[in-house]
């Protein structure tokens, strides 16, 4: 694949991405475990259709292709894609997606400490700068009474900083068999929690369209073509092209519904994305050649 494909690939993902916001603002009843259980089902179907299409191999062999690496990887996918619903539910759009944004520096340390890719000196000092913009974004968040979905914010952000050092260790080529795993893990988490709590999985006909559409074309069509076009782009490029998910993201509840930010969540965003532009800029120059596995 040329690597202006790759890009446009990429990019394409990342605006998918960046509508889930946006629709998780439009579900008028459905409660967090409902909407992660429906979610996953269409997202499960969408991963799959495009790892056959991508692999030209027949859902059985997809299926059959699936190893240990793709189960412990949608294990801690499925953490992550959880708390990641729930973030959304408990805070703002705007400050979910740029504490999650702040998910390259933990993935820096994270591999530093597991597979010994020692982090350069700039990771240290923007990294300085995000945890400056998280406190204030956090601090807002207390303020609105949204420390818990900015709580929950950060823990998606580890468990997909986790997931994407074991998917560098096992040396895979993407990582769709462990999408697809977590996906079927949230299925399970979502009817089993929904069940137990007393909600039930009966929801408005609305609410399941909306969901159903969030998994295919939110998640679902997004993280499979980042995950398509990241193994033809240098790493620290990829970094900041899915950046356009947190730019974006905060816009269309804005634009749609008058979901506006605080002063300290603009304040605050503005340091954790300046912080990872700068980081991905200067390892671009660094390891010019080095690609995303």
């Amino acid at each position: 694949m040329l690597k202006k494909h790759a890009v446009l690939l990429i990019l394409t993902g990342g605006t998918f991405m960046s509508f889930v916001g946006l629709y998780m603002r439009l579900i008028s009843q459905a409660d967090g475990f409902q909407i992660l259980f429906y979610r996953s089902f269409s997202l499960c179907f969408m991963v799959g259709l495009v790892c056959c299409l991508r692999r030209k191999a027949t859902p059985l062999n997809f299926l059959k292709s699936i190893d240990k690496n793709d189960l412990l990887i949608g294990f801690i996918l499925s953490l992550a894609f959880a708390c990641y619903v729930f973030a959304m539910l408990y805070t703002t759009v705007a400050s979910a997606l740029l504490i999650l944004s702040a998910t390259p520096f933990m993935t820096a340390i994270i591999g530093w400490l597991w597979i010994n890719e020692r982090p350069q000196a700039i990771t240290w000092a923007a990294m300085a700068f995000a945890i400056v913009g998280i406190y204030f974004m956090v601090k807002s968040g207390n303020q609105l009474g949204n420390n818990l979905g900015n709580i929950l914010a950060l823990l998606s952000g580890f468990w997909f900083a986790l997931m994407l050092v074991m998917a560098r260790r096992s040396g895979k080529d993407d990582i769709l068999g462990g999408t697809f795993i977590g996906g079927a893990i949230c299925i399970v988490i979502g009817a089993s929690m929904a069940l137990a709590v007393g909600t039930g999985l009966k929801i408005l006909t609305l609410d399941l369209l909306i969901i159903l559409g969030m998994g295919a074309f939110g998640i679902g069509i997004g993280i499979s073509f980042v995950t398509w076009g990241a193994s033809h782009v240098p790493a620290a490029e990829v970094s900041i092209l899915v950046l356009i998910e947190s730019v974006l993201g905060p816009v269309w509840p804005w634009l749609f519904l008058n979901e506006a930010m605080t002063l300290s969540e603009i304040f605050g965003g503005a340091l954790v994305l300046g912080s990872v532009v700068v980081f991905a800029l200067f390892s671009s120059r660094s390891a010019p050649n080095s690609l995303m596995q």
